[in-house]
């Protein structure tokens, strides 16, 4: 597969993530059975990257410390001729095109035609004559270069995660010219270090610009998999995005397979029968996530035991609850429910009393959870009391979507079974009218309620990790049996590896 064009120097930056051979990692005989997560990302997607990262190239190379260069020469009449290039400098680096090839043995060859640079530094050079007569001049100099470039990336997997060897690496040099300062120096003198420091200089490019090749493909590939662990990881509840498999090379998209086991304290999470395969996802969009079931479970799991699922509701928010409608019924409920104490000296709390389970379906997510509500009053000058306490099993599918950079969480139907019922108004339980309130109040609002909670504090996590940086577009939300796809087009915001590498380098 070849892709040319007028396209910039830095694609195995970014693709390393997705890619490496297997051998310094072990996976198992059915390496899909144990993946979480999978993420595909289709050649416009590549392309677009590839454009967005020669200015991390050409910042890395700004940053770069060439090595002086020494030398010496014997000649006729002159004696020895030493000369040093020191405070070597790049300027003015462009690159013209690029060629990319995805080979089927997981390297990636990228040829990168017409770079030119202008080398900047000073020349300081002294000779010995027969008379033993020393003498030594300094002068600025330009070196005007235009290079062919060739790398041959070869990708491993080192400790679960994706390293490279970017080592086989080859300059051409169509053009390698000295301009000392003013042109004011003899025509044999820049003539004679032209000579001498033509190879000198061409093996030390070669070194330099190779080596800060490697370690940018390295350095980027170890930026991207922490950013991606960064966006996973909220306080003590992670997911572990380790390789599960060799990734895919296609001609037309790249693919990586990641275990997502859920990291939190001391719960294990264990995982092996996943039911991907590839050919549960297509390549008409920019990217693909795909997510198992498990990893949703396993999340719920771990948010219930770090007890971030409860909320506490009072004041203005219990008021609006509790007067959804203004009906003579809706009026004695309250009535016998809150005694005559104002909702600003009454509490609600609501709490999972179990792990939530979650299944995914084609009609959306499904959610089950054993729920508890509890609601005391604070009468003033006298001690508090709880006036009621329900556990409910609630059943809602929602579907989800992201809409102008926010989460939208949109419940279709719910089922509520009371199991504990307990209220001061009716102890006895004989009154169907408060049952039958409550029931149709957490249906109509209790639930929306939750959600309307949700959807900002999700929103602003993934906001926190950067999300709203990458401008997404027509982005999907697709559930169907045991497993999430998401999948979308989007424009790289470039100043973010930029940022980085001025950070780093």
């Amino acid at each position: 597969m070849l892709w040319a064009g007028r396209m910039k120097l830095g694609t195995f930056g970014i693709l390393l993530v997705f890619v490496h051979v297997s051998g310094a990692c072990e996976f198992g005989p059915f390496p899909y059975s144990v993946t979480g997560i999978a993420c595909r990302m289709t050649k416009p997607a590549a392309l677009l990257l590839n454009q967005e990262t020669a200015q991390v190239i050409q910042a890395a190379f700004r940053n770069a410390k060439f090595p002086n260069i020494t030398g010496e020469r014997s000649m006729r009449l002159l004696g020895k001729v030493a000369y040093w290039l020191t405070n070597i400098q790049v300027n003015d680096l462009s690159i013209e095109q690029s060629e990319v090839e995805l080979k089927e043995n997981d390297a990636i060859h990228i040829a990168i035609k017409n770079v030119t640079a202008v080398f900047k530094g000073t020349l300081t050079y002294g000779y010995a004559g027969a008379w033993f007569l020393q003498l030594f001049h300094s002068v600025d100099f330009e070196i005007e270069s235009s290079i062919d470039l060739q790398i041959n990336i070869k990708l491993m997997c080192q400790k679960d995660q994706v390293a490279a060897d970017a080592s086989d690496c080859y300059l051409t040099f169509h053009k390698l010219t000295l301009h000392l300062q003013g042109e004011k120096e003899p025509g044999w003198l820049k003539q004679l270090f032209t000579d001498f420091i033509s190879f000198t200089l061409k093996l030390v490019l070669k070194s330099e610009v190779c080596n800060e090749i490697n370690f940018l493909a390295q350095l980027l590939a170890n930026f991207v998999h922490d950013l991606a662990a960064n966006f996973v990881q909220d306080e003590d509840i992670s997911l572990d995005i380790s390789l599960a498999s060799v990734p895919l090379i296609k001609a037309n998209y790249l693919e990586s397979h990641h275990k997502g086991l859920v990291l939190y304290k001391n719960y294990s999470d264990v995982f092996s029968d996943s039911v991907f395969s590839p050919v549960l996802l297509t390549e008409s969009r920019m990217l693909y996530f795909w997510l198992s079931e498990h990893i949703l479970n396993s999340l719920a799991s771990a948010a219930f035991l770090d007890k971030r699922l409860a909320l506490t509701i009072r004041g203005e928010e219990l008021q609006a609850l509790f007067q959804m409608e203004d009906t003579e019924t809706q009026r004695k409920v309250v009535q016998m429910i809150f005694q005559g104490t104002s909702y600003n000296d009454s509490v609600a709390k609501v709490w999972s009393l179990a792990h939530p389970q979650i299944s995914l379906h084609p009609e959306g997510t499904v959610v089950k959870s054993l729920v508890a509500v509890e609601i005391g009053i604070f009468p003033p000058g006298e001690e508090s009391l709880m006036v009621l306490y329900m556990e409910k099993e609630i059943t809602v599918t929602i579907q989800a979507a992201y809409v102008e950079k926010k989460l939208i969480l949109h419940p279709l139907d719910s089922r509520i079974e009371f199991k504990v019922f307990k209220c001061t108004a009716d102890p006895s339980g004989n009154d169907p009218s408060i049952r039958n309130f409550l029931q149709t109040m957490v249906a109509a609002v209790g639930i929306p309620e939750v959600i309307s909670r949700i959807e900002p504090a999700l929103t602003a996590l993934m906001n926190s990790k950067g999300l709203n940086l990458f401008e997404i577009r027509n982005p999907e939300i697709i559930t169907r049996k045991g497993y999430i796809i998401v999948q979308l087009d989007f424009s790289f915001p470039n100043h973010l590896l930029l940022d980085f590498l001025e950070k780093t380098l």
